[in-house]
């Protein structure tokens, strides 16, 4: 068997490992010129570096990234809030959360893939079923056959495109920042996480280990707040006047190239995710807010996944419907509980956000443990 994969981000190179193991081959094509070597970074969670310790890729044995130690929430000024059970949590599920940039775990995975085709620079405009069979078209003409095709390219998927019609993305009115840079300060720990809580926005400053640290900003503006500006580290010192001693020296540190503005956005859940030979992964097929960090960490599982269940059909096609009804429930759950989280971290009002806070503040251990650890428990197929 022959897989195509467009996409050679986390999910892509995550999908073509696992069809690997099971012997199967792959060729992955990726619109980008070369490997990204910028850019910020991911929260790894439980569930995701289970399944990638399956595939033969453990990242603290590596020593890519920094196991999560310590994850605190804060208010706008550095006063403390609450702290996450992380590590009796982390215990519990026998995997670690690993906060690693983004680049160096793509580079991990490029190099489990050692001898697989990885083709940069190749977009692929559109894809037609041939027999059993698929062949995709990249934008230069030339063409490229397989057995089975994964869309793993993201919120914007040609892919998903082709198989689901034209659809248009979800604004949720806020927009995000993120950057890694050089860093250490006392009040970001050693393996620490740190979450700051405004009216209207957010911050995170994590330790991706190597000396340095992964952040990111949020606040309330239109989708146009992130793509007309000419240098948004300028506009993230605005908004975050005032915050945290740690906040705004961060961001003065990162130079303002490396900042980067994305709105916040995901599409309505797509219940069918292919047709025959043709399916999704990732972002492709679920993207979701970054609210519960599941976003690469699912599209971790669906590689995993989906491997699993094509090994396991003696059709291809019925392998991939398998697959897909494996992770239909799982991945809308985590659609709509980001959504949900989203909007109470969002809140805007001083005094219904001063409310939240204090219910975080004061809400039973018992309660916050369980809230944190649902997203993580995530069982291998078998």
């Amino acid at each position: 068997m022959r897989a195509l994969v467009v996409g050679a981000g986390v999910g892509g190179l995550t999908t073509a490992i696992a069809l690997r193991r099971r012997g199967i081959e792959v060729e992955l094509f990726e619109a980008a010129p070369g490997p990204r070597t910028s850019g910020g970074g991911l929260g790894i969670a439980s569930n995701a570096t289970k399944v990638l310790r399956a595939l033969g890729v453990d990242l603290p044995a590596a020593g890519v990234g920094r196991v999560c130690e310590r994850f605190e929430l804060r208010t706008a000024r550095g006063r403390p809030l609450r702290e996450l059970p992380i590590r009796s949590i982390t215990e519990e599920l026998g995997a670690p959360v690993v906060n690693v940039r983004r680049s160096d775990l793509a580079a991990l995975l490029r190099d489990a893939l050692a001898g697989t085709p990885v083709h940069h620079g190749v977009e692929v405009a559109r894809y037609d079923r041939v027999g059993a069979g698929v062949v995709v078209t990249d934008a230069d003409g030339r063409t490229h056959a397989g057995d089975v095709l994964v869309g793993a390219d993201g919120i914007r998927s040609v892919v998903r495109a082709q198989a689901a019609g034209p659809e248009p993305v979800t604004e949720h009115g806020y927009v995000c920042w993120i950057a890694t840079v050089a860093f250490a300060h006392p009040r970001l720990p050693a393996g620490g996480a740190v979450h700051y809580w405004g009216n209207g926005q957010r911050f995170g400053l994590i330790d991706v280990g190597g000396g340095h640290a992964y952040w990111w900003g949020t606040k309330n503006l239109p989708p146009d707040g992130a793509r007309l500006r000419t240098d948004p580290r300028q506009d993230v010192l605005r908004h975050f006047a005032g915050w945290a001693d740690e906040v705004r020296q961060v961001v003065s540190l990162t130079p303002a190239a490396d900042v980067v503005a994305v709105p916040a956005q995901d599409r309505p859940f797509l219940e069918s995710w292919g047709d025959g030979p043709v399916t999704l992964v990732g972002d492709a097929a679920h993207p979701m807010l970054t609210s519960l960090s599941q976003g690469a960490s699912s599209a971790i599982e669906d590689g995993y996944a989906l491997a699993h269940h094509l090994a396991a059909a003696d059709d291809p096609a019925a392998g991939l419907r398998r697959y897909e009804e494996a992770r239909r429930d799982r991945t809308r759950w985590l659609v709509s509980a980001s959504r949900r989280l989203s909007r109470v971290e969002q809140i805007g009002h001083p005094v219904v956000a001063g409310l939240r806070n204090l219910a975080v503040r004061h809400a039973p251990a018992a309660v916050v443990r369980r809230q944190n650890i649902a997203p993580m428990r995530f069982e291998l197929p078998t």
